[in-house]
């Protein structure tokens, strides 16, 4: 079986090193990742991930434009996303915000996460 693909987005690169080398290390998927949101839909054009995490709030090009433009095309239309965000507290996750794009609903996640509450949105996004 195939490997699954994630793509991490996010500028604060030391966070996305860290979850791109434990996702690396726990499982057995295939991790890019991507510091500047402006080059994120190109990324994902030519990754084709399964699942892309990603940080609403990023200089340049936020997350929900890079999503809104992922959820646009055809060819990634289908591409699974679980927001980041330190707009949002733990409290607002616990009451289960989302974040809407393109009439699809995505988990939106409190910054800073934990990497277990992270992989278990991972391994529930990915089922199937």
């Amino acid at each position: 079986m195939a490997k699954k693909k994630i793509m991490i987005v996010d500028d604060e690169e030391d966070f996305a090193y860290l979850v791109k080398t434990k996702l690396e290390t726990v499982s057995d998927y295939e991790v890019r990742m991507e510091t500047d949101g402006s080059k994120a839909y190109d990324l994902a054009l030519n990754f084709r991930p399964n699942l892309i995490i990603l940080d609403i709030s990023m200089p340049k090009t936020d997350g929900g434009e890079v999503a809104r433009k992922i959820m646009s095309d055809d060819k990634l239309k289908d591409t699974k996303i679980i927001f980041l965000t330190g707009l949002i507290s733990e409290e607002d996750e616990v009451d289960s915000l989302q974040g809407i794009v393109e009439g699809k609903t995505f988990p939106s996640l409190a910054k800073p996460v934990s990497i277990e509450n992270l992989m278990s949105y991972i391994k529930e996004a990915l089922k199937g």
